[in-house]
């Protein structure tokens, strides 16, 4: 026979609430302290955002159906009026 009741396992108290959707923490890095690396870090992060805007804009130019591109072809035709 069995000795006594089976232990029930207790209801958990809080449930882990999800992180803020705000931005996430990058690589964590030495910033360079060299000028020529100084320029070239700025020179990467310059063209990286240019890269990233225009490809944006070829995605919103060929995915201008949807709403939530920004440059498809609602923005045009509010641009011409």
């Amino acid at each position: 026979m069995a000795q006594g009741l089976l232990k029930k396992a207790k209801p958990s108290t809080k449930s882990k609430r999800p992180a803020a959707l705000g931005p996430k923490p990058g690589p964590r890095q030495i910033a360079p302290k060299k000028n020529t690396l100084v320029k070239q870090q700025k020179m990467t992060r310059k063209l990286t955002a240019g890269y990233t805007a225009k490809t944006e804009r070829s995605l919103a130019a060929k995915a201008g159906h949807l709403e939530l591109l920004a440059g498809g072809k609602k923005d045009k035709k509010d641009q011409k009026k």
